[in-house]
């Protein structure tokens, strides 16, 4: 049962809550250095939707911004998380 767990998961829980804690601290500090709150996430994500529906084949440009502006968080991200998950 541990085991189907841990392969669930990728690590043993304990180690699983530790990365939980720590990233949640690290994008909680930044979300707090930019004044920024889950609700202004969302809201962005209603506007960004709204955006697209009125200005229609015109968004594409924005959708592009959106992209590029995620994929700079998202892709470092991802190639931490794969460096640290390289370790083992």
């Amino acid at each position: 049962m541990s085991d189907n767990i841990n392969r669930f998961l990728g690590d043993t829980p304990g180690r699983i809550l530790l990365k939980l804690v720590v990233i949640s601290l690290f994008v909680g500090v930044v979300m707090s250095a930019f004044n920024w709150s889950p609700l202004d996430i969302l809201y962005g994500f209603e506007n960004f939707a709204r955006r697209i529906w009125n200005l229609g084949f015109g968004a594409v440009e924005r959708f592009a911004d959106y992209f590029l502006l995620g994929a700079v968080v998202v892709i470092p991200c991802f190639i931490i998380l794969r460096l640290l998950s390289f370790r083992r």
